[in-house]
């Protein structure tokens, strides 16, 4: 289980995860915060729908696969959060358009 180490509250960065407002530290990847707030998966699998989490925390496995700001196929742990972003679980296969 991931646990969110204290920090400054005063550079906190705000983002949204699944319609929910949280605060992390700055220099959080978007996987570090989903998981240390409590989400227990990222994306789910497009033929069986299995769930699916962050495994290396490298951007190797692709597991961490997520809809950040509107965009499908994202690595939540190669990605910084950044404030107002949004992060959702993504839901199967998206194709990029």
């Amino acid at each position: 289980m991931f646990k969110q180490l204290a920090f400054d509250k005063s550079t906190a960065i705000h983002l949204i995860i699944n319609n929910k407002t949280v605060e992390v530290a700055k220099g959080t990847t978007v996987a570090a915060a989903v998981l240390s707030h409590g989400l227990p998966y990222t994306r789910t699998t497009a033929v069986s729908g299995a769930k699916r989490a962050p495994f290396c925390m490298m951007g190797v496995c692709f597991e961490c696969l997520m809809v950040i700001n509107g965009q499908p196929n994202q690595r939540g742990c190669s990605t910084y959060v950044e404030d107002g972003m949004t992060v959702e679980i993504q839901q199967g296969a998206v194709a990029y358009e």
